[in-house]
């Protein structure tokens, strides 16, 4: 058993695994096999850099998840999972990055070793950590089981959060209004976009209000002038210039729970299409938000912005927003709900949200965003960060 402090008690994990169960239940499964590292978290505590290679948690419809991975990062496993050590499985590091063998023909041994060698198996077919050569592997060496796509099912039932989770969340709300204040103290024209990224990077792990700040599932993204018209792109060392709005599309994060929230800055006189859009963002941000309560759908919030948005003269084909929580590069997001016309997903309270309605103009990008909970009767905006366009 681990000797500190858990982020979670074992009867949350054990509530986790039930509602999981419940669902593997109606899929007929009988054990998923988890790589998704926020998965894997999420059902056993566990919390390492260690996605770049094999590991995944086993849940089966008894007894407590089986963790499996590189054998130095069991040590790991042993320091921040909730089960106890016979639950914790390394492999060989031979099976490392070697073309001549796989390490999910470890995990077929243990698979059988489980009793699990003519069961029907869910795997996470669409995620970032699930190859094709992992899948291909597997199906060679258990051809008697039915392997089934579990893409998203455990994080499905991520999506109403914990009280403890809305507490973490809410320590990285204050984590993220810090780094937006250190931005507005420390930029200005001249400064080098690599050093302004630097100082994000040194407010964020610093944290806030005596909560430290673990890393963001996705780098800062800061963006200026043209480059600022494309939503993904990462920084060099050209410096700020008068002139030019920069996005900044950040996250605090704290205990792997994320809470993205972006401002955009512009250093001089504003021009008035500049203008225009932050109004029309926000009044199509309070339309969003007037719609975010129980009952709700998904598409409500969407719909609510766009035709706001679309009456001022302004479109956005993408969605705005999607849900967030307990997350691992490369992204914050869950991979579940949307904010988009057709997402039907009935709100409820404790869902959590990135409410992102970012406009991308002709010669810059305009994103004044913020992080949702979804209450009782209603909604509330984690953080407190002024909602406007930043001139300086």
């Amino acid at each position: 058993m681990t000797t500190f402090e858990s982020n979670f008690t074992t009867g949350e994990y054990l509530r986790r695994i039930d509602k999981t169960r419940a669902k593997m239940t109606v899929l007929g499964l009988d054990a998923i096999v988890v790589s998704d590292p926020s998965n894997m978290s999420w059902l056993s505590g566990y919390d390492g850099w260690s996605f770049y290679v094999y590991q995944c948690v086993i849940l089966t419809q008894e007894g407590e998840p089986v963790w499996w991975g590189r054998g130095m990062d069991a040590l790991g496993a042993r320091r921040t999972v909730f089960m106890e050590d016979d639950c914790i499985r390394g492999y060989d590091d031979t099976y490392v990055q070697n073309p001549e063998k796989h390490p999910m023909e470890d995990l077929s041994r243990l698979l059988s070793e489980l009793g699990l060698a003519k069961a029907r198996i869910g795997v996470e077919m669409d995620n970032y950590y699930y190859s094709a050569a992992a899948h291909r592997t597997l199906e060679r060496c258990l051809p008697e089981v039915s392997f089934q796509d579990a893409t998203g099912l455990v994080n499905w039932q991520r999506a109403v959060k914990s009280e403890r989770e809305v507490e973490y969340m809410q320590r990285a709300a204050r984590i993220v209004e810090a780094m937006h204040e250190h931005i507005l103290e420390v930029a200005e024209p001249g400064m080098r976009k690599n050093d302004l990224v630097a100082e994000i990077y040194a407010a964020g792990i610093r944290g806030a209000d005596g909560y430290w700040g673990d890393y963001p599932a996705i780098v800062p993204m800061a963006p200026s002038g043209m480059d600022a018209t494309a939503p993904h792109l990462t920084w060099d060392d050209r410096p700020m210039v008068t002139g030019e709005a920069t996005f900044f599309e950040i996250a605090g994060a704290h205990r792997r729970y994320q809470c993205p929230q972006s401002r955009t800055l512009f250093f001089g006189e504003v021009p008035q299409k500049y203008r225009d859009a932050e109004a029309a963002v926000l009044d199509a941000i309070e339309a969003g938000l007037e719609q975010a309560r129980p009952g709700n759908r998904a598409e409500d919030i969407a719909n609510a912005f766009n035709a706001t948005l679309n009456k001022a003269g302004f479109t956005k084909d993408s969605r705005c927003g999607y849900a967030i929580g307990i997350s691992y590069p490369p992204d914050w997001g869950e991979r579940t709900i949307s904010f988009r016309r057709g997402d039907m997903t009935v709100l409820e309270p404790g869902m959590t949200f990135h409410f992102m309605p970012a406009l991308w103009l002709e010669d810059g990008g305009l994103e004044i965003t913020e992080p949702i909970l979804i209450t009782e009767d209603g909604y509330d905006c984690f953080c407190t960060t002024r909602r406007a366009l930043f001139v300086k």
